[in-house]
C-alpha cells in the first residue's frame, strides 16, 4: 500500500480527534496486514455482500457483511463496518459493529470503539480500551479445531465441559 503523507495528515486535521484515531487504526491495520499478507481484499464502505465470503490473504471490510468469512490471512473490521457473521481467520481485530462467532488461530482484537456480540474463540485475546464485548471467550490453543457456528450449551466451555459464566460483558472505560 502507498500513502500520500500530504493527503493522509490533510484528512486527519479536517475530521477531529476520534475520526484521527480510526484512521491511525486503520491505517496501523493496513500496513500489518499488507506486511504479513501479499493480498489484501477491501469489502469498501458503500458495499453490502450476503452469502460466503471467501479470502485466500487477507480480508479488510469497511461495509457491511452478512454470512460467512473464511480468510486464509487476517480479517479486519474498520470503524464504519456492520458485520453479522461467523467469521474463520489466523487473526482478527474488530473496530466497528460485529454479531457473530469468531475462530482465530491466533490473536483477536476488539479495538476502541468495537463492539462484538458473540463468542471468540482464540489464542489471545486483547479489548482494548473502550471496547464492548459481549459473549463468552475461549481461550484455546486448538482453536482452530472448533467450528465457529457451533453453539456451547449454557454453563459450559468448549475445553473441557466444566462449568462457565453463560456470558459476560465487558466494558473498558
Amino acid at each position: 500500500m502507498i500513502f500520500k503523507k500530504d493527503e493522509e495528515l490533510h484528512t486527519a486535521d479536517q475530521t477531529g480527534p476520534v475520526a484521527q484515531a480510526a484512521a491511525t487504526h486503520e491505517r496501523r491495520e493496513e500496513r500489518r496486514m499488507a506486511e504479513n499478507e501479499g493480498e489484501v481484499t477491501i469489502v469498501g464502505a458503500g458495499a453490502r455482500l450476503e452469502g460466503n465470503v471467501v479470502s485466500a490473504g487477507s480480508l479488510r471490510i469497511d461495509g457491511q457483511v452478512k454470512g460467512q468469512i473464511n480468510a486464509d490471512g487476517d480479517v479486519s473490521l474498520s470503524p464504519q463496518s456492520q458485520v453479522e457473521a461467523d467469521i474463520r481467520a489466523q487473526n482478527v481485530s474488530v473496530a466497528g459493529r460485529f454479531k457473530g462467532n469468531i475462530l482465530v488461530k491466533g490473536k483477536a482484537v476488539l479495538a476502541r470503539g468495537g463492539r462484538v456480540d458473540g463468542n471468540i474463540t482464540s489464542k489471545t485475546l486483547v479489548v482494548e480500551e473502550g471496547g464492548i464485548f459481549h459473549g463468552q471467550s475461549i481461550m484455546d490453543g486448538g482453536a482452530a479445531q472448533a467450528q465457529p457456528g457451533a453453539q456451547q450449551k449454557p454453563g459450559e466451555t468448549a475445553a473441557k465441559g466444566a462449568p462457565a459464566d453463560q456470558s459476560e460483558q465487558v466494558k473498558v472505560p
